[in-house]
């Protein structure tokens, strides 16, 4: 059965970080509305890493909301982000990226288009595609 390009799905708008960036533009990004999946940190326009809510959370624990708190000042991307990610292709079809976040080890998956980063699918976009599918 053939199924539709990861293309149709993934969020194409993504925000990325950079390594040397601080916690606190992190921070920044996870307050603005509607956003509530990981961070791509990219160096040189390659794929270096992702930095999840829970990363963040786990790392700026008690630290509250004020952007005074020496945390968000201290701490970069680099020191918080997961190395080599998990990411596919624009050839990778829905069914591809279905079975990899139902294994739930990854909550998004980036998309690279000749190893740059196009896109980003996250589980609410594979349950909209299969909800929308079924109706």
């Amino acid at each position: 059965m053939k199924t539709n390009s990861i293309v149709e799905v993934m969020t194409k708008t993504v925000v990325c970080v950079t390594p040397e960036q601080y916690l606190l533009d992190v921070k920044h990004i996870y307050e603005k509305e509607q956003f509530h999946h990981h961070i791509p940190v990219e160096d040189k326009g390659k794929l270096v890493g992702m930095v999840s809510l829970i990363d963040f959370m786990y790392n700026i624990s008690g630290a509250g909301i004020s952007d005074d708190n020496a945390i968000y000042k201290k701490l970069k991307v680099k020191d918080i982000m997961t190395q080599k990610p998990f990411y596919l292709t624009t050839n990778a079809v829905i069914d591809d990226v279905a079975k990899v976040l139902a294994e739930g080890k990854y909550h998004a998956v980036p998309v690279l288009e000749n190893g740059k980063i196009t896109g980003i699918v996250s589980t609410a976009d594979v349950i909209r595609y299969y909800l929308n599918k079924a109706s």
